[in-house]
């Protein structure tokens, strides 16, 4: 009898340590593999393709639209797209350096500071302008231009902003997030840049677009101090 309450507790044993295992293995199975993190650094590089293509075109039609209706929130959008641009430039970068060195952590991190700065650059830009624009009572001209423009970003970024903000996690990357929330500001700025311009075409409401772009301006300045803080990733694969 002995022998037999033996072998049960030895089975029982076993098939505890075997639950373990599986439950082991389940949560390992839970990270990516390395077929699911190469697919995501291809996804984001072709993102970051759309980003810099887009946002290239978009920047020059809104600073060329802005100076031709003397509109300062078209000018603040063009130059948002610069950023844009810029953001997406460093994310290519921290990319290139994960494709080459597989380990990213100090690239992430120089990338994540870099972001920061462009947040922290914009948010001094359309704060700066708006608060001028109030204070002089410029009145820009209707742009239909800056109103198909500024209507066509607004579909566009928050499907570019989801489809990043999906790859970080896979990425294991703050970049990533960081140029997501970057997406995401230009689509917010698109809607309060498109709402001036209709607003103001339509009713003669100048002032409306610069007290908008102040709300842009706090968010950005927000986001800045939000990226800058950020720590080093500890799910980077290097970690």
């Amino acid at each position: 009898m002995s022998r037999v309450l033996h072998d049960h507790d030895h089975d029982g044993h076993d098939h505890g340590h075997d639950h373990d295992e599986h439950d082991h293995d389940h949560g390992h199975d839970a990270q990516p593999t390395f077929h699911e993190r190469a697919g995501a650094v291809r996804r984001a590089v072709h993102l970051n393709r759309i980003s810099i293509g887009y946002n290239v075109v978009e920047a020059g039609v809104a600073l060329a639209a802005g100076l031709a209706a003397g509109s300062i929130s078209l000018l603040g959008f063009g130059l948002d797209s610069v950023v844009e641009v810029a953001a997406s430039v460093i994310l290519a970068w921290r990319l290139t350096a994960e494709r080459r060195d597989g380990c990213t952590q100090q690239s992430d991190r120089v990338a994540v500071k870099a972001i920061a700065l462009s947040f922290a650059a914009l948010a001094a830009y359309v704060g700066t302008s708006a608060v001028v624009k109030l204070a002089h009572a410029d009145r820009p001209e209707a742009s239909v231009t800056g109103i198909v423009l500024t209507a066509l970003s607004l579909v566009l970024m928050p499907w570019l902003a989801r489809e990043k903000r999906r790859l970080a996690p896979l990425l294991g990357s703050r970049a990533q997030q960081a140029e997501a929330a970057q997406t995401s500001l230009c689509a917010w700025l698109s809607a309060v840049v498109l709402a001036g311009l209709v607003v103001n075409a339509l009713a003669g409401w100048w002032w409306a677009d610069p007290v908008a772009a102040l709300a842009v301006a706090a968010l950005a300045a927000r986001e800045a101090v939000t990226t800058w803080r950020a720590e080093s990733l500890a799910d980077t694969c290097c970690a």
